[in-house]
């Protein structure tokens, strides 16, 4: 793979490993910065004065990387929105009484069973500049009409901060927010003012005001309201109005991503743009100009698709890639493919992060360096076949890029994904290019019935195929266990095999073997390391009690049957992240014996053996009893609350606690408590 040995390759790699240390360091501004001079100035030293010494090009290229992972520090650090004296994070009192906030709303959000979300920009607090986004919670049955992108809104509120999850291997939604610079929310609980008829203006309202044209104008136009959102949701990206039914039925059939205007939508569209222009001449001028068309337009579909981060992101990545291109140089499409990752994470570090930046850029190396390969198995002449085994090839490669990277964070996988690529991308061709066309003259005035109905039809269909494919859960698999180590031995599996049908040598081959073993030794150990293994959890759920034991790969729940199935996700979750299973589910036992150690769990009955000597005392229910005569006479060596008892007898008992000088810990705060 000579992609590898690019000096661009290696400096990004080397950005990439300075954006990744800041989740595990923590760096100041002061000491970075100052160690990026001192490296820029032996850089200096060392091309002005030893350009001809023998360890010049090892001591330069050291260098050079360095300062590429400084400058991945440098520019995580730069970006950090918390660091400004005026961020809210810096108000500490607005976490703590409520206060006049103004803010001003910047995009809606999906709208849940228990409120209307907004996203918002800070802009005020007690009166003082302040900055920082937010989300913004309404009440489900209010009416929002009057609100927009750039309502400027006062509200007398304390800001509520995110918590991290609370329970073992549960999704955090407070660190996925953080990734986008969100830390808190706040609940309009009425007194809500607004504050001016003129709204921000920033390009974002722009954009909102045109979306909204689009669907008035649409809706005028008679387009059915079903495949209207689905229209939406294509071509903008807005996932809002979709129901919870249909969304579900798009990532069985392994279509979700069609549902975010991504890579797929905008590679579509260069592929589509391409083709057009492919009849004129290619000439130098020629070719410059069908390159200033081909952004021209991936750019207008950024500013139709409302500039989500994901657009733009797609957007400057096939700019890259259109400009390669253009350059028609043997390998230009990988090295633009490695500047444009190389610019993006420089202006936006924390997209290093982010799901989709990772899934899009794995799916189009693997389709630039893979599909060729596999193109090369067969050579139909018959150009349906032909167009269809490209589609194929396509799919595979991309697929084969991302399937590790998906089970390790969605833990499912669809198995009829051939099946849904095959019938959905064509389709989705012709949606996009309709679609574009109907919104654009949307954008204008009201469409022709003769442009609605196809478009209609269209999305019906692709609905039916989707519909159809999902129903077939039998090739839907699910809570598909996958660590860190093992996706990362996936990965060197499938390179190793295809450096081997690139070019085949008993070396590679050796190779690609040796992979393989080192992922079967790896399983092994990690079926020993669980078999190995046991813990005792008291998991945190709101006003309920729970519990788990693990011993090995068996799951043994304790809980009422109405609490473990309403808390089937926490449970899930943490039996794939620890490849194990639910065998058996009971009600919660008064005393657990459990690695040596005797657990007593004292429930509302507040009835207890006098004469036990427990290690642990779980406290649930909200039990009426007098802890300080329960410590003295038990003498335990912690106490754990979980989330089903009231605030006010926690409080109680800290300070019990606290007096006899035993351990507290509250899952209501402190999230679940593991004895291992």
């Amino acid at each position: 793979m000579k992609v590898l040995n690019f000096p661009l390759t290696q400096i990004t790699i080397a950005l990439l490993l300075g954006i990744a240390s800041t989740q595990f360091f923590n760096f100041t501004a002061v000491s970075i910065f100052g160690l990026a001079l001192i490296i820029l100035v032996l850089l200096l030293i060392i091309h002005l004065f030893y350009r001809e010494h023998n360890y010049y090009k090892i001591c330069f290229s050291s260098l050079l990387y360095s300062t590429a992972f400084i400058l991945g520090i440098a520019a995580t650090i730069v970006q950090d929105d918390t660091l400004k004296k005026d961020h809210y994070l810096n108000f500490n009192k607005v976490f703590n009484t409520p206060q006049p906030i103004v803010l001003a709303l910047q995009d809606k959000l999906k709208t849940t069973q228990y409120a209307q979300r907004y996203e918002a920009s800070i802009v005020e607090i007690g009166g003082k500049r302040a900055s920082g986004k937010v989300i913004v919670n309404f009440s489900p049955t209010a009416n929002l009409d009057s609100l927009a992108t750039g309502t400027i809104l006062k509200m007398d509120q304390k800001l509520l901060p995110y918590k991290p999850a609370k329970n073992p291997d549960q999704f955090d939604y407070s660190n996925y927010l953080k990734k986008q610079h969100i830390y808190a929310q706040v609940y309009s609980k009425g007194g809500v003012v607004l504050l001016s008829k003129n709204k921000k203006t920033t390009i974002h309202y722009y954009i909102a005001r045109l979306r909204a044209r689009i669907i008035t104008n649409l809706k005028l136009s008679g387009f059915n309201q079903e495949q209207l959102n689905i229209a939406i949701a294509l071509i903008m990206g807005q996932k809002q109005e979709l129901s919870q039914e249909t969304l579900q039925e798009y990532q069985y059939a392994g279509a979700i991503h069609i549902l975010s205007v991504s890579g797929l939508h905008v590679g579509l569209l260069l592929a589509f743009i391409n083709f057009i222009l492919k009849p004129f001449p290619n000439t130098r001028k020629i070719r410059f100009l069908k390159l200033c068309i081909t952004i021209a337009l991936l750019v207008f579909f950024a500013l139709l698709a409302g500039l989500r981060p994901s657009v733009v992101r797609s957007v400057t990545m096939f700019s890259f890639i259109a400009v390669g291109i253009y350059i028609r140089r043997k390998n230009g499409i990988y090295q633009t493919l490695l500047l444009s990752m190389f610019v993006i994470l420089l202006f936006q570090a924390r997209f290093l992060f982010d799901v989709g930046f990772q899934l899009s850029y794995l799916a189009v190396f693997f389709i630039l360096w893979l599909q060729p390969i596999f193109a090369k198995f067969w050579n139909p002449k018959n150009k349906m076949l032909h167009y269809f085994w490209d589609v194929l090839t396509v799919t595979f490669a991309a697929q084969l890029g991302t399937i590790p990277l998906s089970i390790y964070y969605f833990h499912q996988f669809p198995g009829l994904f051939f099946i849904t690529n095959l019938l959905v991308i064509p389709l989705l061709t012709v949606v996009m290019i309709i679609g574009i066309t109907v919104f654009t003259t949307a954008a204008f005035t009201t469409v022709s019935v003769l442009l609605i109905k196809p478009l209609e039809w269209l999305i019906l269909c692709l609905n039916k195929i989707i519909s159809t494919i999902a129903s077939v859960e039998h090739f839907i698999l699910k809570n598909i266990a996958l660590n860190l180590l093992l996706m990362s031995l996936c990965y060197l599996i499938i390179i190793t095999i295809g450096l081997y049908l690139e070019k085949q040598t008993y070396k590679k081959a050796l190779i690609a073997l040796s992979s393989i073993l080192l992922l079967q030794v790896a399983v092994l150990h990690n079926k020993w390391k669980i078999a190995s293994h046991k813990e005792y959890i008291v998991l945190n759920t709101n006003r309920k009690s729970m519990m788990t034991a693990r011993s090995g790969n068996q799951i043994t729940a304790y809980g009422t049957d109405s609490i473990l199935n309403k808390n089937s996700q926490i449970l899930n979750s943490y039996a794939v992240a620890n490849f194990s299973k639910i065998t058996k589910s009971q009600g919660i036992p008064n005393t657990v014996f459990f690695k040596g150690k005797k657990i007593l769990v004292i429930d509302s009955t507040a009835v207890y053996p006098s004469n036990s000597k427990p290690d642990v005392i779980v406290l649930i229910q909200s039990p009426q009893i007098n802890l300080d005569r329960v410590l003295e006479s038990l003498k335990p060596q912690i106490i754990i609350a979980d989330a089903s008892n009231y605030k006010s007898y926690q409080q109680q008992w800290t300070t019990s606690c606290i007096k006899m000088k035993i351990p507290f810990h509250a899952t209501a705060e402190k999230g679940f408590y593991s004895i291992e």
